[in-house]
């Protein structure tokens, strides 16, 4: 008798904890959403209704495989083939609408005086933090992913490595590395008349060597095998954001997941090996990103006086240095491909160019000074981040209720600055917003535009990038010395295929053919 009691207490007890832990589910994966869900819709956002987990990622994925299996011409805009669901979602809801990543609901934010409300309060609207799937935190690591004090000092160890002084001590490093790339291209024209060469592999490399030059110093060498395991994390961080997260799979031991892991161990051992080689050695740390960054790290350290968390940690500086690396690399290499298309297709930019090359430079060497000085260089690459931003949208996350001009944004929202559609805006931008025209940015940025919030490739606010100078400075150094040597044209195999893969990629490459210049 008593052990049938006892029998009965123990199956009472585990039903009951069966109940909660199911309610629990439940609660997480459809009540939550769906109250979420009414009171957006109450504040005049629509979209479709959720669906249990997988939301809009089905219709989404659907979309975007059709719009992704054949190019494009290139003179046609690419919103409609990179985000086909949030262009449809637009069209049938309207400007305040949202969809669905999975249970979380992304709500789209259109308006400047709300986009600058949240980029300016980034303390109550804040990134991710690998929400979605926590596997994607071996890549999206670094000041991008922190916040409050801890972001406070990073960004304060960090800025002093890319002071203007220390971008000006940068240029022969740039000019190395594109002078070796374009004196190739040089030899080959005068054996064949022309070159043609895949400018997105061949600024994924040269990019990478600048980046592991100008990090790493002596050391680049090692640095080239970290940004070969960092492409990969980058392939397999894009399979894992893209699919349906279930809570505790991030432990499974899958074969992604091993590999993200092994791939992330082999990265973190790279960069502990050059860091810690630097601080044995008892010199000082160098003049490179590194050794400024250690060097910044340990005067806020002295000057905190040795206080608990003061200063960032060796696993706070390879998180960095990650972070720079793919961040630095990426953005410059992307942007000087897309350049290289649209210059290919509107030739009276190329050629404007190089007349003020030519007034400034002649043929000679480039300087700092100078390079700043040119008007219609930066021009044409604003132009070409208005119009091909690096990352095509921004977003933030409410981790609890939170005002946003006269709406109520409730915890677990996704807020969604859609940048390719904003920069394209015809009321911001006029009438010509979808066509290619760098001379709106002859008076700057604030004249091109109605809001400077509706330009944000490198987004805006006390989060705005801080490597943004420095991938300029390298464009246009690289793109100067380009145009001074070469004309050049789209190969007639190239396939314009634009896609994003965290970054916005050619998805066939970018083949162009280059004709070295007769003086």
């Amino acid at each position: 008798m008593e052990m049938e009691l006892m029998y009965k207490s123990i199956t009472a007890s585990l039903a009951v904890v069966f109940l909660v832990y199911f309610w629990r589910a439940l609660n997480w994966a459809w009540f939550k959403p769906k109250m979420i869900e009414k009171r957006l819709r109450q504040q005049g956002f629509n979209g479709n209704p959720y669906r249990l987990l997988v939301g809009d990622l089905k219709e989404s994925s659907m979309m975007l495989k059709e719009t992704m299996s054949k190019p494009i011409p290139v003179s046609q805009d690419i919103v409609q083939r990179l985000m086909p669901h949030v262009v449809k979602t637009i069209e049938t809801y309207g400007k305040n609408s949202f969809t669905w990543m999975g249970r979380m609901p992304r709500v789209h934010i259109m308006q400047p005086e709300l986009i600058k409300y949240i980029l300016v309060n980034h303390t109550d609207f804040r990134k991710n933090h690998h929400a979605s799937n926590p596997m994607t935190k071996f890549l999206l690591t670094g000041i991008g992913s922190l916040e409050g004090d801890k972001w406070a000092k990073h960004r304060r160890i960090i800025s002093p490595s890319f002071h203007p002084e220390k971008l000006k001590t940068m240029l022969p490093t740039f000019y190395e590395s594109y002078d070796e790339l374009l004196s190739k291209w040089e030899r080959e024209c005068s054996t064949k008349g022309s070159v043609e060469v895949d400018v997105y592999a061949t600024f994924d490399t040269v990019t990478s060597d600048v980046i592991s030059r100008i990090a790493f110093g002596s050391s680049y060498r090692e640095g080239e095998r970290i940004f070969i395991l960092l492409k990969e994390l980058i392939d397999l961080t894009v399979d894992v954001m893209r699919s349906v997260y279930v809570p505790g799979w991030s432990l499974f031991p899958s074969k992604t997941n091993q590999r993200i892991r092994k791939v992330d161990r082999e990265i973190q051992e790279g960069l502990s090996n050059i860091i810690n080689s630097r601080m044995k050695t008892g010199e000082p740390f160098g003049n490179d990103l590194l050794g400024t960054l250690l060097e910044s790290n340990l005067s806020e350290i002295e000057r905190l006086g040795n206080k608990k968390n003061a200063g960032m940690s060796i696993d706070d500086v390879i998180s960095e240095c990650k972070v720079f690396s793919f961040v630095g690399q990426e953005t410059t290499g992307i942007l000087l491909t897309w350049t290289c298309v649209l210059l290919s297709t509107h030739s009276e930019w190329q050629e404007r160019a190089r007349e003020e090359i030519f007034q400034v430079f002649g043929n000679g060497k480039l300087d700092f000074d100078r390079v700043q000085g040119l008007k219609i260089v930066p021009m044409i690459l604003y132009e070409v981040l208005r119009l091909y931003p690096p990352v095509i949208e921004l977003t933030k996350v409410t981790y609890e209720e939170q005002k946003l001009g006269n709406l109520t944004i409730p915890a677990g929202v996704q807020l969604m600055m859609p940048s390719i559609l904003l920069h394209r805006d015809k009321e911001m931008w006029g009438d010509d917003a979808t066509e290619f025209n760098p001379g709106r940015f002859a008076e700057g940025v604030s004249k091109a535009v109605k809001s400077p919030f509706f330009f944000i490739p490198f987004s805006r606010g006390p989060r705005i990038c801080l490597g943004q100078n420095f991938a300029l400075l390298q464009a246009k150094m690289a793109l100067t010395m380009i145009l001074q040597r070469f004309s050049f044209d789209l190969s007639p195999t190239y396939a314009h295929a634009p896609l994003t893969s965290l970054t916005l990629q050619p998805q066939h490459g970018v083949q162009v053919i280059f004709r070295k210049l007769k003086y």
